[in-house]
């Protein structure tokens, strides 16, 4: 495959050598049969003379033979300890290690790390390929439009199960059978400015969704959202055919707007955060009961509110913008 800044391909300068060197043509007519420069036809023909072999031709490396301005072997050692240890990325270990982020994504880069979102929150094992969306959006003011999303994650059983004492750790066959079921951890997050607030309920129903979306707008307006327009929702029975949903958006003064089917990423903003509670909050530790996870959720959402830096809003929390 030739460069892909070059006009010629391999085949081409062939010709090149062909009908200059063999043929004996003049330089300026086969360059302009060519769609090439002069100059250019000369460097081609000045490389194979040199040696006298066609494989000289082939595309040669633009990287340097030395990089003295890399980042040292020490730093970067640094660097990927760091990545492996606390599972973060660029914009997170840069200011932690004193180190432009974008020197840490080339060197993540580098190393053939993958990427955060491609590994399991817990292990950091790569378990997925994840898609991206080359649309993107953000609305101009606060409650002009907020993203809702439920996600269901697994409760934890009264001492933290296997991932608290491993896969070997044995159970009684009534603990096997026990079903413990799933939290719902309802969310909703502001376009602008990122706000976000989420609960543990016990179910993804109707009423339920109503109740969340009531307490989230009273979360919203009293940190200076006081209008919220739009709503947006996938379109979950529970959103789309509940009647005390219906009523609370109207309510409101809001309109409701579904995403198309089968395209999460269309409420994207809601789905990372929903990836960020699982990554920091849900599996951030090993919790011993679900209580004490539970626990562990309103401190951290304060946290991402007021003090944790947010990618989109320049390295910011969300309060920044209210």
């Amino acid at each position: 495959m030739a460069h892909r800044n070059a006009r010629l391909t391999l085949h081409g300068r062939l010709l090149l050598i062909d009908r200059v060197c063999r043929q004996r043509r003049p330089v300026s007519h086969v360059a302009k049969e060519l769609g090439i420069s002069r100059q250019c036809a000369h460097r081609w023909i000045a490389r194979f003379h040199a040696t006298g072999e066609p494989a000289d031709l082939h595309d040669r490396s633009s990287r340097p033979h030395h990089s003295p301005n890399q980042t040292p072997a020490t730093v970067e050692a640094r660097v990927v300890r760091a990545r492996h240890e606390h599972r973060r990325g660029q914009d997170w270990l840069g200011p932690e290690l004193g180190i432009p982020a974008r020197t840490i994504s080339r060197i993540l880069r580098r190393h053939h790390l993958p990427h955060l979102r491609e590994c399991d929150p817990l292990t950091g094992q790569i378990i997925r390929a994840s898609t991206t969306t080359a649309i993107r959006y953000e609305r101009d003011r606060p409650g002009e439009l907020v993203h809702m999303d439920v996600k269901k994650v697994g409760r934890i059983h009264d001492g933290g199960g296997w991932k608290a004492h491993g896969r070997e750790h044995g159970q009684s066959g009534a603990q096997k059978r026990a079903r413990i079921g799933f939290d719902y951890v309802h969310s909703m997050v502001d376009d602008h400015t990122r706000l976000a607030y989420s609960e543990i309920l016990p179910d993804e129903k109707g009423p339920t969704c109503a109740g969340f979306l009531r307490r989230a707008a009273s979360y919203f307006a009293e940190r200076g959202i006081a209008r919220i327009e739009r709503v947006m929702t996938d379109n979950h029975f529970s959103y789309k055919r509940s009647h005390d949903v219906r009523d609370v958006i109207t309510v409101l003064g809001a309109r409701h707007v579904f995403i198309r089917p089968h395209c999460p990423w269309q409420n994207g903003k809601v789905e990372r955060y929903n990836r960020t509670l699982q990554t920091e909050w849900a599996y951030a530790r090993v919790f011993l009961s679900n209580g004490e996870r539970a626990a562990a959720l309103d401190p951290w959402l304060e946290f991402y509110n007021t003090r944790r830096r947010h990618t989109a809003l320049g390295g910011q929390p969300p309060v920044s913008r209210l």
